[in-house]
């Protein structure tokens, strides 16, 4: 694939019979923050992408992180089944703040499907990187912009059905109905996908500069638009507004929402009613700041102030941490998922002596 330079940088690649550079040696020709200085006899349409990933590591220490993500993973998998079976199968589960937590979890199991397994197969790899074909690459990202954009509508949903349950409790049965959840996450769905469409084939109609060395451990939008040749700063700017409707206007409505539900819950109620409002409402919080709080930070910058060294450490967090965080959230802080575990175990559990329920 290549040979290694000083510190493990990829100094020179051939790819596909082609020469190719990386652009932060002084060898290659330097790259604008908005525009190529590659002439236009040399943009092309690379045969494959390779992903990079962590490959210029030590063997010993991608090693060691494959051994200490692979856990997670697994983990991250089991916690979102979990709280996605509970939902299907526990009656009392059946409620729209449930539906709709199921339908995230199913969300996290997908993303990381997409994401973690390649990730983590790059740890094991020979240096050089992981080629893709350009079908493989912009697959990958339309399912990663659907998913994660699916799940900032869906996370702004569930702050509208607990917006209704606290605040309008005697018109919520009558709002928040079994159609309108199913509506709600159609839309979520649909949103998400052409949010995806129309970022991927912006980025993907672009002709790229001697090849794709994608400097990331999957096809991200941003890895992938330092590639392009000519002026990207319609694709820019369109990254840009997509983010601020997926992750600013959606935060701030979240935020809004729950302000409002927290006003009311102090100022109505009896303690043990406050108490279990506050736990739901904290947890529901939590995870929208974990996640609009990663996403803006990682998506909400132009391409001039980005580091792809930076963005390919912090993707260690989100891709990996943050999904796991989301299980433990919600099942840890949360008696009606515990309680509903505890019920799925002893009925599967001949001779389980029932206990007591959590007060």
């Amino acid at each position: 694939m290549g040979f290694w330079g000083p510190g493990g940088a990829s100094a020179t690649y051939f790819l596909g019979g082609r020469h190719h550079c990386d652009t932060g040696l002084h060898a290659c020709p330097p790259l604008g923050p908005n525009t190529s200085h590659w002439p236009e006899s040399s943009w092309t349409a690379p045969q494959e992408f390779v992903i990079l990933g962590f490959s210029g590591w030590p063997q010993g220490l991608r090693v060691l992180l494959f051994a200490l993500l692979l856990p997670l993973y697994l983990a991250t998998l089991a916690g979102n089944l979990l709280i996605l079976v509970l939902a299907l199968v526990e009656p009392a589960l059946h409620t729209p703040m449930y539906f709709f937590l199921g339908a995230l979890s199913a969300v996290e199991v997908a993303y990381t499907l997409v994401l973690t397994p390649r990730m983590l197969a790059g740890f094991l790899l020979p240096p050089g990187g992981q080629a893709v074909a350009p079908s493989t690459c912009a697959a990958q990202m339309g399912l990663f912009v659907a998913l994660g954009g699916s799940e900032c509508l869906l996370l702004a949903a569930m702050a509208l059905d607990r917006y209704l349950a606290i605040c309008r409790p005697l018109y919520y049965p009558q709002l928040m109905t079994t159609g309108l959840c199913w509506g709600l996450l159609a839309s979520c769905c649909v949103g998400g996908s052409v949010l995806a469409l129309g970022l991927t084939t912006a980025i993907f109609q672009l002709p790229f500069c001697h090849g794709g060395l994608v400097n990331h451990v999957f096809c991200d939008l941003p890895a992938v638009l330092v590639l392009a040749c000519g002026n990207r700063d319609l694709q820019e700017h369109v990254l840009l507004v997509a983010c601020l409707l997926l992750l600013v206007l959606p935060l701030v409505l979240i935020l809004l929402s729950y302000t409002r539900v927290l006003v009311v819950i102090l100022g109505v109620g009896g303690a043990a009613g406050r108490r279990k409002a506050f736990n739901t409402v904290a947890s529901h919080l939590t995870v929208a700041v974990l996640h609009y709080g990663c996403a803006t930070a990682m998506y909400a910058r132009p391409l001039s102030s980005r580091s792809l060294e930076e963005d390919k450490l912090v993707s260690l967090i989100y891709i990996n941490l943050t999904p796991l965080l989301y299980p433990a959230i919600y099942t840890l802080r949360n008696r009606d998922m515990q309680g509903a575990l505890q019920r799925v175990v002893s009925q599967r559990t001949p001779g389980m002596t029932h206990q007591t329920e959590f007060t």
